[in-house]
C-alpha cells in the first residue's frame, strides 16, 4: 500500500477544504452565499497563495504564516472574523462587529451592504504582514553551561 508524501497529503487536503467551501456556498444559495464568495475571491485576489482551510464545525478559513479570517454564515449576518485584528491599521473603518476583545475583529456583512474591496484587499494584505512579522525566530542550538569557577 504506497503512503502520500507530507506535501501530497497537504496538497489533498487543501483540495478538499476548497470543494468544502464551494459546497457551502453553493449549500447556502441566497445573498449569504453570494457575499461568501466575493469575500473568498477578494482575498484570493489579496493573496494568490493564501491556504482556504475548514475548522469548527464547516467555518472557512483563510491562512497564510498563521490564521487571516474566518467566514462565518449566520441566518442574517457573515461575518469575516480576522483572528488578530486588534493589532491592525484600519484607516477605511470596516471592523463594525467584536470591537471590545484585545485580538480579534469582525466585520458584519448583511444582506445589500457593499463592500469597499480595495480596502478589504489592504487589510488581509496586513494581516498576513502580521503574521509573518509574529513568526518566531529559530532558536539557536542551546549550549552547555561551563562550569563555574569556585
Amino acid at each position: 500500500m504506497a503512503t502520500m508524501t507530507r506535501d501530497a497529503q497537504e496538497a489533498h487536503e487543501v483540495i478538499a477544504a476548497s470543494r468544502l467551501i464551494d459546497a457551502k456556498i453553493k449549500e447556502l444559495n441566497d445573498w449569504r452565499g453570494e457575499t461568501l464568495a466575493r469575500i473568498r475571491l477578494l482575498i484570493r485576489q489579496a493573496v494568490p497563495d493564501v491556504i482556504e482551510e475548514v475548522k469548527w464545525r464547516g467555518v472557512p478559513v483563510w491562512s497564510h504564516g498563521g490564521i487571516i479570517c474566518t467566514g462565518e454564515t449566520y441566518r442574517n449576518v457573515v461575518k469575516m472574523t480576522f483572528a488578530k485584528g486588534a493589532a491592525l491599521e484600519d484607516p477605511s473603518r470596516l471592523f463594525n462587529a467584536s470591537l471590545d476583545g484585545n485580538t480579534r475583529r469582525a466585520i458584519d456583512l448583511h444582506e445589500g451592504d457593499g463592500i469597499d474591496e480595495e480596502a478589504l484587499k489592504a487589510l488581509v494584505r496586513a494581516a498576513v504582514a502580521l503574521n509573518a512579522s509574529k513568526r518566531a525566530p529559530a532558536r539557536p542550538a542551546r549550549s552547555k553551561a561551563e562550569p563555574s569557577a569556585g
